[in-house]
């Protein structure tokens, strides 16, 4: 099953005194327990879900949100946490609809074939776009979506972070990615940080021994949860410098959303502002984003979380997708170095020879059409994907609203994907 562990992070507060520029704004200081305020407080942004009653990140992580409740969490994630917005440009780039709507989809899963409406209904898809040749061929909103929605990322914010990095390669903020992390992010100086390279990194190949079991109160995972529940700067980078070594840098592949606080913390650190603050420049204020999204901080007025917590509209994530599949064209401009992502899009191989399907904090099909035509997805968990193929410019995005962070008993995406692709052709 494609619907792979990946849920929220937490980014340290390492650099948390090092962001030069001006700041964007910071909304919503909402409880230290990672809850919601009172619903009764009124609807003073305009937003059109912010009164909803919504559960606590706790309950994300415990899938002990009721079906309904997990809906109205997942469109109001910036009142679990402090945000900071992600400012959009002066005019939005238009997403003219296909000449046919895309309406049938057939695809298999072992014996068994599923239609689109059926995929849509298993795996709870609350918003779903698929894009041919910049077109919209598909748009579809449930459970009380709109275009106004903004909807959580989870793990596909990873994805981004990865994105950044190549823009502040780009920019020369990073000189490169074989440098060591503690470059850039001295406070892991002596940990099991100390040898890695920010290749490592994005290829969840540190070596730092990490256990993401969601529903494990006593896991790593929870732990970097409970540091962002805290709410105090530095609370997740004291966690990732405590971990022990578990293997050599770059020889074993070990998904950590913890590698991603540190890869968020390496680019707060070597551009010295805000991610989200660089993500507007350099992206969302250039590909003609229609509306603000916003991104969870590790305390009020710290860092981004590298791993999650991106909230924005449906079609932006689908403009961000055609960003990627333009390889990284905006306005014009070549924002990540010309070989970017192609090499954060393919699979790795590790120090010992052995090959991933991951990239640079991307998911890799192993099999199948996908895989043959190159494409990769971001993916999180509750059913979050963006997929990306260049060869048939093909940019899909899914908004999922499950409740089981294990992803039991969905149906598997890049079949789907698959499916999607050959009904285009």
């Amino acid at each position: 099953m494609i619907a792979t562990a990946m849920l929220i992070a937490a980014c340290g507060g390492g650099g948390g005194s090092g962001g030069g520029g001006a700041a964007l704004p910071i909304v919503g200081i909402p409880p230290a327990n990672g809850g919601a305020p009172n619903p009764d407080d009124g609807n003073p942004s305009g937003y059109p879900h912010a009164s909803e009653p919504i559960g606590t990140v706790r309950q994300i992580y415990d899938g002990a949100l009721s079906p309904d409740l997990a809906v109205n969490t997942y469109r109001n994630i910036d009142r679990l946490f402090p945000t900071r917005t992600i400012e959009p440009g002066a005019t939005s780039s238009a997403l003219p609809s296909a000449a046919s709507r895309l309406t049938q989809v057939s695809f298999m899963v072992g014996a068994a074939t599923y239609s689109l409406a059926e995929f849509m209904s298993v795996n709870r898809v609350a918003g779903l776009l698929i894009l041919k040749d910049g077109k919209i061929a598909n748009e579809t909103y449930q459970y009380g979506n709109t275009q106004r929605t903004r909807w959580m990322s989870m793990s596909v914010a990873k994805s981004i972070t990865s994105t950044l990095i190549g823009a502040a390669v780009k920019d020369g903020y990073i000189a490169s990615i074989d440098d060591q992390v503690i470059k850039y992010v001295p406070r892991l100086a002596g940990s099991a940080y100390d040898g890695v390279t920010v290749r490592n990194v994005m290829m969840m190949a540190s070596g730092a021994r990490w256990n993401e079991t969601y529903t494990d109160p006593n896991s790593d995972r929870r732990q970097l949860l409970e540091a962002q529940i805290s709410q105090k700067p530095g609370s997740a980078m004291d966690l990732m410098s405590k971990l022990p070594r578990a293997a050599a840098p770059g020889s074993v592949y070990n998904y950590s959303t913890g590698e991603t606080q540190v890869a968020g913390e390496i680019v707060y650190n070597a551009v010295k502002k805000p991610l989200a603050q660089y993500l507007s420049e350099k992206i969302w204020s250039k590909v003609g984003m229609e509306a603000q999204a916003n991104w969870w901080l590790d305390s009020p007025g710290g860092v981004e979380i590298g791993g999650s917590g991106i909230s924005a509209t449906l079609r932006d994530y689908g403009r961000f997708g055609l960003f990627v599949m333009n390889d990284g064209m905006a306005a014009g401009q070549q924002v990540v170095p010309t070989w970017w992502i192609a090499e954060a899009g393919t699979p790795k191989v590790l120090t010992g020879g052995n090959p991933i399907n991951y990239g640079y904090l991307w998911w890799i099909p192993s099999s199948g059409p996908s895989a043959a035509d190159g494409a990769f997805y971001a993916n999180g968990i509750m059913g979050q994907q963006i997929y990306i193929n260049r060869k048939e410019k093909v940019v899909i995005v899914v908004w999922g609203a499950q409740t089981d962070p294990a992803g039991n008993g969905t149906l598997p995406v890049v079949p789907f994907f698959d499916a999607v692709v050959a009904a285009l052709k």
